[in-house]
């Protein structure tokens, strides 16, 4: 019941996920992503204490695929989870346990890794990949944002979707973009709008953290 990417910018080096499901406040519990270093995924029965470990994993120097098998190895329950990791280099692996209900599916592209579970097709993270690679000039927030929709339009999951955040890092130990609906008639229509309206000042909510005497005046 939730289908999401982890992305890499090579032009910028930013790291970023994008998720979405039919139950409330997803963005608490899948995405983990630090500036630099890459990002983790868990979901299906999700355990969010997955996603820190997994970073540690790739801060000690682990590859995607290490940190991978050693989250799986650790974890007892490992048959109810699905996970993504994305390294520094941007090499990327998944696992889907095997009581990960269908429909379940990952792909691999240049600068992404995309999957789902209880998808309404197996389809659906091949439409994800596609969206996230077709233009490459974009911000990454903004081509993570279309492969949600283009996954939501290859069928999604088949239910209305009431929760998504999209997060990206970029340089500093606080998120570059940071956005979340928890509970929504239409999730994905409602984190367009939040990040269509974020979109022109986030460099300047950067500006404002770490040089403010160089920020901008308020529009009064």
């Amino acid at each position: 019941m939730t289908f999401s990417l982890i992305g890499h910018c090579a032009r910028t080096g930013q790291f970023g996920c994008a998720v979405t499901t039919s139950a409330m406040g997803v963005g608490a519990r899948v995405p983990f992503a630090e500036a630099g270093l890459g990002a983790v995924l868990t979901q299906h029965r999700t355990d969010p204490r997955l996603g820190p470990r997994g970073l540690d994993l790739l801060r000690s120097g682990c590859s995607a695929e290490e940190a991978l098998a050693a989250l799986v190895a650790s974890t007892p329950h490992h048959r109810w989870r699905q996970i993504a990791i994305m390294d520094r280099a941007g090499r990327t692996a998944h696992f889907d346990g095997e009581a990960v209900k269908h429909a379940r599916a990952a792909v691999h592209a240049p600068g992404c890794v995309a999957l789902g579970n209880i998808m309404a097709n197996t389809g659906v993270p091949a439409a994800m990949a596609t969206a996230f690679a077709a233009d490459p000039g974009e911000p990454l927030a903004e081509r993570l944002m279309r492969a949600l929709e283009a996954g939501e339009e290859a069928g999604g999951e088949g239910r209305p979707l009431l929760s998504a955040c999209l997060l990206v890092v970029h340089e500093q130990r606080f998120p570059y973009v940071d956005l979340r609906v928890d509970l929504a008639d239409a999730a994905l229509p409602a984190l367009r709008l939040m990040w269509n309206r974020y979109r022109p000042d986030m460099d300047e909510h950067v500006v404002r953290a770490v040089d403010p005497e160089a920020a901008k005046p308020p529009v009064l």
